[in-house]
């Protein structure tokens, strides 16, 4: 039988959490109590199924030993060769609902989303493609339900997007969206390509948890911001006024600058916004990279000097390249229908950190197809 790891750390953590409860003054912070009271409830579920799995065992055990045991009764022998079949199926159920559960879940995976999506490599392609992908991460967003709130944008002159921000907020939006931080390619025939060659541009997109005020504290003296009146088209008022806001965190040297909205205070917010998250990034990459030499996962690791996908037109199939899956559904996929490619990654994930618990090797995803650089 398969051994789970150790329950005694969880079993120890759940203890504590009881402990904190039990303090008269636990309620006087509303949201850590909530956040305190979901983990003790997580952290119970896998209790008890860590409880049914040992009893289990301790049944198939026995029903194993009756049938071995040809001088004992007859019956006893029928009846337990008819219930192990049952009890090894929910053994292997409840082994894997367990490692699931000891795997941490990320505190951010339901958080509001900050999606930045910028032309790299390849003029005037690239950034045509970064207005295509930001359009049919739009439409994904709006199969699930979720809003996507324009902050930035710096339309190219072909009609293209040089760069655009956007607040993507919903259930789990971060959960999903997490996997697209990265190098983008694409390989296709520009529309300002005279003699059908095929050109390869890139872009980067960056998927950032929106963060709260809780999460990062900005000193006022750290900032300097400033105000310009907002480009954009004219008659309506959006380039009359000095409402562009450009914040510049001194300490780090990170710029932000808003100018979708007519009010100077609406862009000064949003800007906030998008500088406490790329200082979450920031301080949350530099937690990751304390234990990079130990090991590295490619999957959702947000290095974006990593190329992660490759979206080939004249084959008409979109490869990821951290798992190794290519479908060719590439028209879907620019229609917003990214799901299997999502569900791919998460359960790339998993079973990556399925390993890490286990201290097995890491699989490829199920159903995923190994795929070369082209």
């Amino acid at each position: 039988m398969d051994a789970l790891p150790d329950i005694t750390p969880f079993q120890n953590r759940l203890d504590e959490l009881a402990a904190r409860i039990a303090d008269p003054g636990f309620y006087a912070n509303p949201r850590a109590a909530a956040e305190v009271t979901r983990e003790r409830q997580r952290l119970e579920e896998l209790v008890d199924r860590h409880r049914r799995f040992v009893a289990l065992e301790s049944h198939i055990a026995e029903a194993a030993a009756l049938l071995r045991d040809q001088s004992g009764d007859a019956d006893l022998r029928e009846l337990a060769a008819a219930e192990l079949p049952e009890m090894q199926r929910q053994h292997a159920a409840l082994h894997a609902e367990i490692l699931r559960a000891m795997i941490p879940p990320d505190p951010t995976d339901s958080r509001n989303t900050v999606l930045e999506i910028r032309a790299g490599t390849g003029g005037d392609e690239a950034s045509l493609f970064a207005a295509e992908l930001h359009r049919a991460y739009v439409r994904y967003a709006e199969g699930r339900g979720w809003k996507v709130q324009p902050m930035s944008s710096s339309p190219s002159e072909r009609g293209g997007l040089k760069e655009v921000i956007c607040l993507v907020t919903g259930a789990e939006v971060y959960r999903r969206l997490k996997y697209e931080s990265g190098v983008h390619r694409v390989q296709r025939v520009p529309v300002t390509e005279a003699n059908g060659r095929i050109h390869t541009s890139t872009i980067t997109v960056a998927v950032l948890p929106e963060a709260e005020e809780v999460d990062v504290q900005i000193d006022p003296q750290d900032l300097e911001i400033s105000v310009a009146r907002a480009s954009g088209p004219g008659g309506q008022g959006v380039n009359t006024t000095d409402s562009a806001v450009q914040i510049l965190h001194k300490p780090t040297g990170l710029i932000v600058q808003c100018a979708d909205e007519r009010s100077q205070l609406k862009n000064k917010a949003r800007a906030l916004t998008v500088l406490r998250s790329r200082l979450l990034q920031r301080r949350e990459e530099e937690e990751r990279a304390k234990y990079a030499s130990h090991r590295r996962s490619q999957i959702g690791s947000g290095d974006r000097s990593e190329r992660i996908r490759t979206y080939n037109f004249p084959q008409n199939r979109v490869t990821d390249h951290r798992i190794g899956l290519t479908l060719y559904s590439l028209p879907a996929v620019m229609e917003g229908e990214m799901d299997d490619l999502i569900t791919a990654l998460q359960r790339a994930e998993h079973e990556e950190k399925l390993a890490l618990l286990t201290g097995g090797v890491p699989t490829m995803a199920p159903g995923a197809r190994a795929e070369g650089n082209g």
